[in-house]
């Protein structure tokens, strides 16, 4: 496809602009989990760019030095705190710790890719116990402190549109996904009266430096197919950084005919949680350049999940 007929959705404004006026998480508190690495700390230095205070959590304190000191560098107060969210006791603890989050981000998730008749009980658990279950451990915490305390808040759980369409290759990480999504439509009416909103996030393809290595041994495979799989500074064709929505061969497999850019879903968090959307409650935004939407016009071959991942026979 030639990009010249073709542009796609334009670049992304760089790295360090806002839609959001300076200021307008000054005196707030925003408590990210994940927050240590990926898409979690590039929408932790989104909001930290604004004004807030970070608390990042992650289960591994050596995700959590090198996210402290980048954020730092922002200008912002950042603390953080080692967490399994799957304790409901370190859990409180983490809250016991400092003053009640004004806003509460739920991106920490557990994924890989697997045939469902190869995967265990134990992997669907874990994947299920800190995808969903997690989410909502850590959202109960929040709401039940600012209930009592009488205080609006804001929560935002990222999720994934194979909630809505399957995930074939996922079925752990789709399945609770679907229950993530059905937490924030249901939070959002129980809660509204109380003035605490909950709101979905769905990010589409953002490559970044922390993807995990069978995730980026997909993407190597689909950029295989059409291209270098470079990435281009700020969506521009060429090599550059990954984090820059670029217009590679993994771009034109999007309807943008680029890739997202981190701090893209970082704009939609900031956004969601500001004063400029406190009448939006129990929606999920889907920042992926309508990708979850397209749609062939003649139904593609079929190639079973078990080829694309290049595995063998199921043998029992």
């Amino acid at each position: 496809m030639d990009s010249t007929v073709f542009p796609g959705l334009p670049a992304p404004p760089p790295l360090g602009s806002s839609a959001l006026p300076a200021g307008t998480y000054d005196g707030s508190l925003v408590l990210v989990t994940g927050g240590g690495t990926g898409l979690g700390r590039a929408i932790a230095a989104e909001f930290a760019r604004l004004g807030a205070d970070l608390l990042i959590v992650s289960r591994r304190e050596r995700h959590l030095a090198p996210a402290r000191a980048e954020l730092a560098k922002l200008g912002t107060r950042v603390t953080s705190a080692v967490c399994d969210i799957r304790d409901p006791k370190r859990i409180c603890e983490v809250f016991d710790g400092c003053a009640l989050p004004d806003v509460l981000v739920n991106n920490a998730a557990a994924n890989f890719p697997v045939p469902t008749e190869d995967m265990s009980p134990n992997a669907w658990q874990a994947v299920v116990d800190i995808t969903l279950t997690g989410t909502f451990l850590m959202t109960r915490e929040f709401g039940r402190r600012h209930l009592a305390a009488g205080t609006p808040g804001s929560v935002i759980d990222v999720g994934a549109s194979y909630a809505w369409t399957g995930g074939p290759g996922f079925a752990h990480s789709a399945a609770a996904k679907a229950g993530v999504e059905s937490l924030v439509r249901t939070l959002a009416v129980e809660w509204g009266p109380y003035g605490i909103q909950v709101n979905g996030l769905v990010p589409g393809l953002m490559p970044h430096a922390d993807m995990t290595d069978d995730i980026r041994g997909n993407l190597a495979r689909a950029a295989a197919d059409g291209g270098d799989g470079r990435t281009g500074e700020d969506g521009r064709s060429g090599p550059g950084g990954e984090e820059d929505g670029g217009r590679d061969a993994l771009g034109r497999r999007q309807p943008a005919l680029r890739v997202g850019a981190p701090r893209e879903l970082g704009w939609a968090a900031t956004f969601l949680a500001s004063p400029y959307a406190r009448f939006i409650t129990g929606h999920t935004l889907v920042v992926d350049g309508a990708n979850w939407q397209r749609r062939d016009l003649v139904t593609p071959p079929v190639t079973p999940v078990r080829d694309q991942l290049g595995r063998g026979p199921f043998t029992g």
